[in-house]
C-alpha cells in the first residue's frame, strides 16, 4: 500500500490582505510529485489555507490521471488547527465562505475515491509549503 504526503498553506498579509498558497506532495519515499504556488489577491488567512487545500485536490487528480504514480491513500498536512478541525468536523463553521470551501473539498475528495487523513502540523514541520506561499504573494509585490 503506498500513501503520498500532501503539504499545505495559505498566508495571507493582513486579514484579510494580499494573499498565496503553497502546495508540495510528497511520495512515501519523500520524493516531490508536484509543488505549487499561486497569488490569490484578497484573501482572509482561512480562506487562503482553504483554497490552498482545494487546489491540492486538483494536483492529486493531474498525478492520478497521468499514470505517473498509483497510490491508496493520501495524508494531508497543514499547521491550521482551525481548517483541520473544521475537516474533520471537530469544530463548527461558522463563516458561509468557510462552509463552502469545506463542502467542496469533501465533494473532490469523494470523487477522488482515495482514502485520506487530514493532520494538524506546527508550523516548523510546514516550512516548505509556507515558503511557496509566500514567495507567491512575493512575486505580486
Amino acid at each position: 500500500m503506498s500513501i503520498i504526503k500532501v503539504y499545505t498553506d495559505g498566508a495571507s498579509r493582513g486579514n484579510p490582505g494580499k494573499a498565496g498558497i503553497g502546495i508540495i506532495i510528497y511520495d512515501e519515499n519523500n520524493f516531490i510529485l508536484a509543488s505549487f504556488k499561486e497569488y490569490l489577491g484578497e484573501a482572509t488567512n482561512n480562506q487562503a489555507e482553504y483554497k490552498a487545500l482545494l487546489k491540492s485536490t486538483e494536483l492529486i487528480k493531474k498525478i492520478i490521471e497521468s499514470g505517473d504514480k498509483d497510490f491508496d491513500e493520501i495524508e494531508f498536512f497543514a499547521d491550521s488547527e482551525l481548517m483541520v478541525k473544521q475537516v474533520t468536523f471537530d469544530y463548527q463553521i461558522k463563516e458561509p465562505q468557510l462552509a463552502l470551501l469545506n463542502n467542496s473539498f469533501h465533494v473532490k475528495m469523494k470523487k477522488l475515491g482515495k482514502k485520506y487523513t487530514i493532520n494538524h502540523i506546527v508550523r516548523e514541520l510546514n516550512k516548505a509549503a509556507d515558503r511557496l506561499a509566500n514567495q507567491a504573494i512575493d512575486g505580486k509585490l
